[in-house]
């Protein structure tokens, strides 16, 4: 079963065909398909072909499940006996996708 790491959102992924992953959002409607150009390596069995830094002419295609937001991280600043305590929340959006093809 061939692989790929691809590059989306400032991260990497090694992905393989039916994988459903969480990326940062994507601008994409649910149900549409998306291609990552961004494909760092990709491998099938024994041979492995590493980009400098992409490989050339590679993609991974996806289609998009759905989108959301994350569970609320809280972040907290506190100092003991100093008076101060400041507290904020925080919800990433995300896109869920699942690939459906790696053409190398």
């Amino acid at each position: 079963m061939s692989y790929a790491v691809i590059k989306t959102g400032g991260k990497q992924y090694r992905v393989q065909q039916g994988d459903v992953l969480r990326v940062e959002l994507l601008t994409a409607d649910e149900g549409a398909t998306v291609s990552f150009d961004q494909v760092l390596l990709v491998g099938s069995g024994e041979s492995v072909t590493v980009g400098a830094p992409v490989v050339e002419g590679a993609t991974v295609s996806a289609t998009v499940r759905k989108h959301g937001r994350a569970d609320k991280i809280r972040i907290i600043k506190f100092r003991r006996r100093k008076h101060y305590k400041r507290q904020q929340g925080h919800r990433q959006h995300f896109t869920e996708i699942e690939i459906t093809g790696i053409n190398a």
